[in-house]
């Protein structure tokens, strides 16, 4: 259980295109009342542009971008504010660059089998990531191991229930609240 102490400054919520970054973002933000910070917002024009065109993005585009995201965490976390970022952060690597050592940022990993997301990002309007890429991130996806604390939801369930399991597994909020939410409906 976490104690206020040790209540994290910072959850990165991480995934595939298409499992649900940005919806459980803001759920976990609202029910827990902090800011919530969708990663794509610090990506550069360029990478953007990349992507809508169908191209996947090197390591060489994302560094920047993962570096101001850890920016962000840095701020957030030195100000005594709480936020979450919804960030694909698919390697270790990028991840390391995310959580600098802190243990005051932990990971939710939003886990999905590629026909369910694929499915999802078939039915998405509006968003500068395309369907074709989906292989891509699967294929450079790197599931958190034991040494990087994450918490591991499956998508495959209604939002408040991910949102639960998430503030179940993490000890934050009240659990029989989370749970009592989800017996009304």
């Amino acid at each position: 259980m976490e104690t206020e102490a040790k209540r994290p400054c910072a959850l990165i919520v991480m995934g595939v295109s298409g499992a649900g970054k940005s919806t459980i973002g803001e759920a976990l933000a609202a029910r827990l009342g902090w800011r919530y910070q969708d990663g794509d917002a610090f990506h550069p024009e360029s990478n953007v542009a990349k992507m809508r065109a169908g191209h996947p993005l090197t390591d060489e585009d994302r560094w920047p971008w993962l570096h101001a995201i850890a920016d962000e965490i840095d701020q957030v976390c030195k100000s005594g504010s709480h936020v979450i970022i919804a960030c694909s952060a698919l390697r270790r690597a990028y991840r390391d660059v995310l959580l600098g050592g802190r243990n005051d940022v932990r990971l939710v990993f939003l886990d999905g089998t590629e026909p369910l997301i694929g499915d999802r990002l078939n039915h998405r309007t509006g968003h500068f990531m395309p369907p074709g890429l989906l292989a891509s991130q699967f294929a450079t996806l790197e599931r958190p191991d034991t040494a990087e604390h994450a918490v591991r939801v499956s998508i495959d369930a209604p939002v408040e229930t991910i949102v639960d399991d998430i503030l179940n597994q993490l000890g934050l909020g009240r659990p029989e609240a989370n749970t009592s939410s989800r017996n009304r409906t």
